[in-house]
Formats: structure tokens, C-alpha cells, sequence
């Protein structure tokens, strides 16, 4: 997995974005540190296992199926994608990908449609993530 930081990608107020394995950074961002890292990296992992072209048409199908669910939520249809879901579950714990199973993406798919709860919101300045402990 690359990173490469630079002034465009990814538009909007993404911090980043991951793409066939090479993360993009907006630099207004700052660096990303080992949780960002490692929840980019989780990412590189489903994208591989699922051949990357699969990942982005189920990424792209359970987003619009989560809009439906989370009443047009972004946000809440984001955060209960089953790769953010694991990505965001595991992202704290560095040695995740190291032990990860394959295809472990696939027991949030379950876990994320019995809970449907929103989310909570996190601070979108990374500053005000540090000062929350994250």
C-alpha cells in the first residue's frame, strides 16, 4: 500500500481515499497516523481478496442499499457499510491484518443489518479527534 499526498484527492471533505491499493491523502489533512494507516490498509486487503473490481461494485451496491436502510443518511449508510465496518471495528488494533481471515468483511453484514443504529457522530477536524483520545 502507497500513500501519496497531494492538493486535489480526494475531493471534498474525505480525508482519503483508497484506490487499487494506493491511498490518497489530501494534504489540508495533515499525515495520517497508524489507525488511518491500518484502516486503509484493511481496505487494500478486501480489495485484493475480492479482486478489487467486485470490491467496488459491492461498496457501490451496499452504499445505495444502506442509503434505503439509514432513510438517506450519508453518513449512517457510510458507517454501516460492511467494509467500514470492519475497517472502523479494527483499526485500533495494529496486528489486525496480520491474523485477519479472509473475507471477514462478510460477518458485518449480519451484524450491521441487526443493529441499524446511528451512528455517532466523530468530529471531523483531526484535532478535535486527538483531543477525543482517537
Amino acid at each position: 500500500m502507497k500513500l501519496i499526498y497531494n492538493k486535489y484527492l480526494p475531493p471534498g471533505n474525505f480525508h482519503g481515499i483508497n484506490l487499487f491499493g494506493i491511498v490518497f491523502v489530501q494534504r489540508r489533512w495533515g499525515r495520517f497516523n497508524d489507525y488511518q494507516v491500518n484502516h486503509e490498509g484493511i481496505h487494500t486487503l478486501q480489495q485484493v481478496e475480492m479482486l478489487f473490481v467486485f470490491f467496488y461494485v459491492w461498496y457501490l451496491v451496499e452504499y445505495v442499499v444502506r442509503l434505503f436502510l439509514c432513510r438517506f443518511d450519508t453518513d449512517w449508510a457510510y458507517r454501516s457499510i460492511s467494509f467500514e465496518q470492519e475497517a472502523y471495528a479494527n483499526e485500533h488494533n495494529l496486528d489486525y491484518r496480520r491474523h485477519r481471515r479472509f473475507y471477514a468483511w462478510t460477518h458485518y453484514l449480519t451484524s450491521a443489518a441487526k443493529q441499524q443504529k446511528r451512528p455517532t457522530k466523530r468530529p471531523k477536524h483531526p484535532q478535535r479527534r486527538k483531543e477525543m483520545g482517537e
